[in-house]
């Protein structure tokens, strides 16, 4: 079996909206951190010269918000009462959702803005493979190439809310993209909405949730590696986080 990584790295040196804090307390740190503990804590004495290298362990601190790097977004995720009842967080959704066949579609020609349902049928007739229950959609938006710069959050094309029915209305309830969001851009909506007065247009790929039950992937890498459009299965647990709106995954694909 092959694996392919489709995750991007959360790296505090990358430029991200709201930023990350990674702080590392080094084997030499944790050594001299139990050492003081004991001695606080318990009244006991440690050298930590009786330690190899006089280390311990690691440990890192981070601080950082679920919608950094690959995760997964929860039905709570877009909105606090829904059609179908009460929006489920991460932890209560079923893993069955986060792992199945894969489907790719190309989308890297379509720039900045909205994807319609036009494009998205034509990129099935360009694989020859409609979606079906069960499967999980990945779109190759192209956008991973601006990963880590200010252009990644605002460069990069996202469905409308009739493309996202469309994969809905196939049964498709993991709907996975390479971009910061499934939606278009922040700024490409908003400026559509000032010239239309079109509540329609603001986000309507996240808010599609609010009307049936489905999750997105997020901000997904390495699409481009899949050596084929289908063929292949992904696996996307979501981190068990109680009572979250996303959860961080290491997504990746599974060939024969």
């Amino acid at each position: 079996m092959r694996l392919i990584d489709l995750s991007s790295t959360i790296d505090a040196n990358a430029w991200e909206v709201d930023g990350i804090r990674h702080e590392v307390l080094t084997p030499a740190d944790g050594a001299r951190h139990m050492a003081e503990g004991m001695l606080r804590d318990h009244g006991l004495e440690f050298d930590v010269a009786d330690l190899p290298d006089g280390e311990l362990l690691s440990l890192d601190t981070l601080t950082l918000t679920t919608h950094t790097g690959t995760h997964v977004d929860a039905p709570s995720h877009y909105g606090s009462r829904a059609a179908y009842g009460v929006p489920r967080h991460i932890d209560e959704l079923p893993l069955e959702w986060f792992i199945g066949p894969g489907v790719r579609l190309d989308l890297t020609d379509c720039g900045v803005g909205t994807v319609g349902v036009d494009r998205l049928r034509r990129a099935f007739d360009e694989i020859d493979h409609r979606p079906s229950a069960g499967e999980i959609v990945l779109l190759h938006t192209g956008a991973e190439r601006l990963a880590g710069t200010p252009e990644y959050f605002t460069r990069f094309a996202g469905l409308d809310g009739a493309a996202t029915n469309l994969l809905l209305d196939l049964g498709v309830r993991l709907i996975g993209t390479d971009a910061f969001g499934l939606d278009a851009p922040f700024t490409h909506m908003l400026a559509e909405f000032r010239r239309t007065r079109d509540r329609s247009v603001l986000w309507p790929a996240h808010f599609a949730g609010r009307q049936r039950e489905y999750c997105q992937i997020e901000r997904l890498s390495n699409l481009g590696a899949l050596p084929a459009p289908t063929g292949f299965t992904v696996q996307a647990f979501p981190v068990k986080i109680a009572g979250a709106g996303a959860g961080w995954t290491r997504a990746v694909a599974l060939l024969d």
